[in-house]
């Protein structure tokens, strides 16, 4: 029998691991690099305060459907609980308390006054009406609001909802509590929100690749990048990389991909997207699957959509030589390790998405002052806190010999939990 080359060799089976456990997983391998003390450990491997609630909302055909949601507080060393509110059929309760894990090493990462929260409510906004995500939204927030408040637990915008639903959460909550704006963030600027917070998590993700090509002494003109996900971080993430000179050769959505070798124009893509709702169908590019996406000839793959879509199973099929995660926890830890054996680079979400919560900080900030920064002035100050975090983390993984996830967390952890230990908790 003849030997199986590489490409034929069989998979390793993939333990398998929830997504809070794949997290926990980093924490508690950078844990043992840092030397974190075991007290420590402990209070990080669990969630501070877990909310599970029952949400009825009276549907347009006059019949009541039960939801269930959540809103998980995972550690608020370092301030009040921040993170995003997700919509979505997946959302259970071990996909969000992942998520708030997520949120609490991003906030310190990025040295942001926050600790990590997550919310989810499990349901397809797809298939549901404007007034019954609005019954939806407000039943969601009267359940938990009794621990949201702007020094306490400010909810954002994540998968399936957006500014408008952040409108319809402070209201209800004001209904309630008074009038209070910065209760949310990632709201319409008519009622608060920022200038550019729409934009923040693809700018974020553009500007690190900036970097990124810059510390390879490679020009975004001679970089081909992929991107799996055509929704708000993904599209903006292809706007502005285009607008920094990276060539977008491949795109996709939940109903399909795109792949043109010599380059997408990106401002059809849009239009296209506008009509059709979907980059399906585009005129000038050949139909791939998204599967497909993940294998394509690539210099970055950017995937900003679902989490754990490149796996034991199919790490070894990416030709890719940088993957940059825009989605949160995109990668396994299979396929981590094997992308790591190959020599691919992975530029960790905890940094590469963290221009979202960052302008989210940004808009909490003018709620407080009641003062309005500039668009110029909200992008200017994403821009220097990202290259600043960017090259922090370069640095460290330099200096251990570690790599970008490893060092990203690194300096997380640490924070964390210098402050916890700073205010007595151990």
């Amino acid at each position: 029998m003849a030997t199986p080359t590489v490409a034929e060799a069989p998979h390793e089976a993939e333990p398998v691991l929830s997504p809070s456990q794949s997290v926990l997983q980093s924490v508690l391998e950078s844990a043992g690099r840092i030397s974190l003390s075991s007290e420590v450990v402990d209070l990080l491997s669990t969630s501070w305060r877990e909310v599970r609630a029952q949400l009825p909302v009276r549907m347009d055909d006059r019949k009541l459907k039960i939801f269930e949601g959540y809103r998980v507080q995972h550690n608020g060393a370092r301030g009040p609980y921040k993170g995003g509110v997700r919509f979505h059929p997946k959302a259970d309760l071990d996909e969000v308390r992942a998520l708030a894990m997520l949120m609490t090493y991003k906030c310190a990462l990025m040295d942001l006054p926050f600790g990590g929260a997550k919310g989810g409510v499990m349901c397809d906004p797809a298939r549901m009406s404007e007034t019954e995500l609005n019954r939806l939204t407000r039943s969601y927030t009267q359940h938990i609001g009794m621990i949201l408040g702007i020094a306490r637990d400010i909810p954002a915008p994540d998968m399936g909802t957006n500014a408008q639903t952040m409108a319809w959460m402070m209201d209800a909550y004001g209904q309630k509590y008074g009038y209070t704006p910065g209760i949310v963030t990632g709201k319409p600027v008519e009622l608060g929100g920022s200038y550019g917070r729409d934009q923040a998590t693809g700018r974020g993700v553009a500007t690190c690749m900036r970097e990124y090509a810059a510390f390879e002494k490679s020009s975004p003109t001679d970089i081909r990048i992929a991107i799996q996900g055509y929704g708000n971080v993904g599209s903006w993430t292809a706007r502005i990389a285009t607008s920094m000179g990276f060539k977008v050769v491949a795109v996709g959505d939940v109903k399909g991909a795109i792949h043109n070798p010599e380059g997408l124009d990106v401002a059809a893509i849009d239009r296209w997207f506008g009509v059709a709702g979907s980059v399906a169908g585009f005129h000038g590019a050949t139909p791939i699957t998204n599967e497909q996406l993940l294998e394509i000839d690539c210099d970055y793959l950017v995937p900003a959509a679902l989490g754990e879509v490149i796996t034991g199973a199919n790490a070894r099929a990416v030709k890719a030589r940088v993957v940059v995660e825009a989605a949160n926890h995109p990668v396994t830890p299979p396929g981590d390790r094997i992308l790591a054996e190959r020599g691919i680079v992975v530029l960790p979400d905890v940094l590469m998405n963290a221009g979202g919560v960052t302008v989210s900080y940004f808009e909490w900030t003018q709620n407080i002052q009641q003062f309005r920064w500039s668009l110029e002035r909200v992008n200017g100050e994403l821009e220097t806190r990202m290259v600043s975090v960017f090259r922090d983390v370069m640095e460290r993984a330099t200096r251990d010999s570690t790599r970008p996830r490893q060092a990203a967390f690194d300096l997380a952890v640490e924070r964390v939990g210098r402050a916890i230990t700073l205010r007595g908790f151990v």
